[in-house]
Parts: structure tokens; sequence; C-alpha cells
């Protein structure tokens, strides 16, 4: 049983983080700063639903600091970690409460994650350029969220893992 969710965990790891340099590609998504469409957390989305609050920490962890070793910097790397931290307390919490559906989950979970980067861009370049930019990523996080959670709802539908190993 812990190979298999040893395996699950590092192909989930896997899938995040080229879905993050895939979407990294995407020019409309790098010309805005701050701004990019989430795919990687339809990955996370799934295994805070499916796999459990310890592996969707684990898989938040190790994106954030793999991602940022190999495609970001110390100062992308923080607001990562702040971003993911927020986030993921968010969507644990909404979906622990059992009212929300994945994509509500999901919309929650992107506007936490650019609350948490705005308030670790206030600390480093102060509050009034964050303030003034915070609106067009609240918006930016409730569209993201929306597409990122429509998707994640789609795969946990199809996708649930059998209950017992008579199910195939």
């Amino acid at each position: 049983m812990k190979t298999n969710k040893l395996t699950r965990s590092a192909l989930l790891a896997s899938l995040m983080l080229a879905l993050g340099y895939v979407e990294s590609l995407l020019p409309a998504f790098s010309a805005i700063p701050g701004i990019k469409l989430g795919l990687a957390n339809t990955v996370l989305l799934y295994a805070v639903y499916i796999c459990g609050v310890k592996s969707a920490v684990a898989l938040a962890v190790i994106k954030v600091l793999l991602s940022g070793f190999l495609f970001g910097s110390p100062a992308a790397m923080l607001y990562s970690a702040s971003g993911a931290a927020l986030s993921l307390c968010a969507m644990l919490l909404l979906k622990r409460t059992g009212k929300f559906s994945p994509v509500g989950v999901s919309v929650a979970g992107a506007i936490a994650h650019n609350l948490g980067q705005c308030m670790a861009a206030a600390c480093v370049i102060g509050i009034s350029p964050v303030l003034a930019y915070f609106p067009m990523l609240l918006l930016s996080g409730a569209v993201t969220g929306l597409v990122t959670g429509t998707a994640a709802a789609l795969v946990i539908k199809h996708m649930r893992p059998p209950k017992n190993k008579t199910e195939v």
C-alpha cells in the first residue's frame, strides 16, 4: 500500500511540475506578472479530494521547491510558497465543510493564492503598489480558479481510485 501511495504522489508531483512548465510557455499568461492559469492546481485539488491532507501538503511543498529551483528564483519561491500555503489552507478548510463543490474550493484557493502572494509582495516592495495591483489579481484568481476547478471536478469525478480491490 505504501508503494502505491508513494508512486501516486511521485506521478502527481511530476504532473504538477510538467503543467507548471507548460503554463510558463503560454505567452498570454507570462505577459502579466503574477497572473497564471494555475494548471498545477488542478492536480493539487485532485490530491485534496482524493489523496488526503498529508499528501496534498507534501505535493504543495514539493511543487514550490522543485519549480522554484528548476524554473524560478528565491523571490519566486517566496511568492509561490506564500500563495501556496494560504491557498491550500483555504481549500482544505472549505472542502472540510462539505458545503462547496471542487469548483468553489478552487476559486477560493486561487483567490487565496493571490492574496498570499500579495501579502509577501507587500512585505518586500511595500503595500501601495500591491494594493493597486490586487483587484486585477482578485479577478484573475476568480476566473482561473473557475477554469481549473471545472477541470479538476471532471478529473475527480472520472478518476476516483477503486474503493476496494474487487473494483477495476
